[in-house]
């Protein structure tokens, strides 16, 4: 049976009944085996320890809230999980210089945006290829400057009005113009949002500031995508014209996904020419070496060789991954009593990994992949999760062409994906004017099927390093 047959007839079928408790049987052996397969939740239901009982045996924090060492709870590797835990952040941004690593490039080209061409910049891309990582740096740098930074996360309910008179707030009275510093608004504390009015505009937004002077300021909104309110991207795209046709001391960056930018310049196409729109690209493989280094440092650990080699094509240029799966590379090898990481750590590590990447899966997708995988199509899936990371989101045909060249099977993986896509399992088809693009529906599945793949290919390359001995 074809690829595209086996997936039209696999969800055909009704997904296997798994709620019904198992039947008891009569004897004690069959018992305790029932026992043991029984879903988690039948499990509860027996009678537990008392907590007096195990209470001495739980597991507890080693390290205070203050991070000090709880001497009476640590081991000699203490301090080098605390190192950790700052030195790979896969849940958080990186907000401190020292652990930047790579794209120094990018940053440039961001800085020289503002500083030279007086450009407003919109910087996107997909969740995990590290945007707020590079808005944190160019955060730092402009205060470093003495440029006034404003800092803020959008999120459903943000509005225009609200967004910018909190940033006028931090813009204190002493650089307008009209109020010099030994005036009375300007001794007490006033800022630039005590002049707006309550329900103000764009334009009267730019009126205010543009009587700025002595100093810069940079408003940055992260998170653009999650603001779901259309009349916001209006009153920005106006905010944006009014302040560069004005030449105000006042830059604004953009932190969000490539269909804002779209939306944005779609309410006034005239100001294309007032922004600078970049995608952050991936990661080189240097980068990423350099991004492991860079915890090394920082934590005290050691990557040899072949971890590292094994770190760098699991990310595939993602920072997020590299630094997800050095996190735990590093724990695994911790726990093992070392702080040198070996491949078989990173091996350990995808694990971990694929634990916290399914468990963000809706139930659906869940059952979707473990129906295709029973169906013996891992290969392709890995083929098109490679071809999703390569290209940083969706891909298009021409990138399956790159993934596969080697393996020689990039036909079944077209067919494949647009079998999928068709029948809206797993990925999405995208038309546009530059052509046909893919897209999964979870932004965790491309990396969960490349570990997938990942770890079926280390344990093939184990089996043959340790072949079975002979029965002579």
């Amino acid at each position: 049976m074809g690829l595209g047959n086996r997936v039209s007839s696999l969800f055909k079928r009704k997904a296997p009944k798994t709620d019904k408790a198992p039947k008891a049987p009569k004897n004690a052996k069959a018992n305790r085996e029932v026992a043991a397969a029984a879903p988690v939740s039948h499990l509860f239901a027996q009678e537990q320890p008392r907590p007096e009982a195990q209470g001495s045996a739980l597991p507890r924090f080693k390290a205070t809230a203050a991070d000090q060492v709880d001497r009476r709870r640590s081991d000699r590797f203490t301090l080098t999980r605390m190192r950790l835990r700052n030195a790979f952040t896969p849940s958080q941004p990186v907000a401190n210089r020292k652990m930047f690593a790579g794209r120094t490039d990018v940053l440039s080209t961001m800085i020289s945006s503002i500083e030279d061409q007086r450009l407003h910049l919109v910087i996107y891309g997909e969740r995990g290829i590290g945007k707020t990582s590079l808005l944190h740096m160019l955060a730092e740098s402009a205060r470093e400057a003495r440029y006034i930074v404003v800092y803020s996360s959008c999120g459903a309910t943000s509005s225009f009005r609200e967004t910018f008179r909190a940033a006028a707030a931090e813009v204190p009275l002493l650089f307008h113009s009209d109020f010099g510093p030994t005036t009375s608004e300007a001794e007490t504390g006033s800022s630039l949002g005590d002049l707006l009015p309550e329900d103000f505009t764009p334009r009267q937004f730019a009126d205010v500031c543009v009587k700025l002077q002595g100093t810069r300021v940079l408003i940055v909104l992260d998170e653009f995508d999650r603001s779901g309110s259309g009349e916001f991207r209006q009153d920005l795209a106006e905010l944006i014209k009014f302040l560069s046709d004005r030449s105000v001391r006042l830059h604004i960056v953009i932190g969000g996904v490539a269909a804002d930018l779209a939306e944005l310049v779609e309410h006034i196409p005239s100001i294309r020419r007032n922004i600078l729109a970049m995608r952050v690209p991936l990661m080189s493989d240097d980068e990423v070496r350099q991004m492991v280094a860079t915890g090394e440092h920082a934590s005290g650990m050691t990557f040899d060789v072949a971890a590292r080699d094994m770190i760098v094509s699991a990310a595939r240029g993602w920072p997020y991954i590299a630094s997800l799966v050095s996190h735990h590379a590093a724990l695994q090898a911790l726990d093992a009593g070392r702080e040198v990481v070996l491949e078989k750590e990173v091996a350990a590590a995808l694990d971990a990994s694929l634990a916290e990447l399914v468990a963000r899966m809706p139930k659906l997708v869940r059952h979707q992949v473990d129906q295709l995988l029973s169906e013996g199509v891992g290969k392709v899936l890995t083929t098109l999760a490679g071809a999703a990371l390569s290209a940083g989101g969706d891909f298009t045909p021409h990138d399956l062409d790159h993934v596969a060249a080697k393996t020689g099977e990039s036909n079944v993986a077209k067919r494949f994906a647009e079998d999928l896509a068709t029948q809206q399992i797993l990925l999405e088809r995208r038309d546009d004017a530059y052509g046909r693009r893919y897209v999964f529906v979870e932004d965790s599945l491309p990396p969960y099927l490349w570990f997938l793949g990942m770890k079926q290919a280390f344990q093939d390359r184990q089996t043959i390093k340790t072949p079975r001995a002979s029965n002579g």
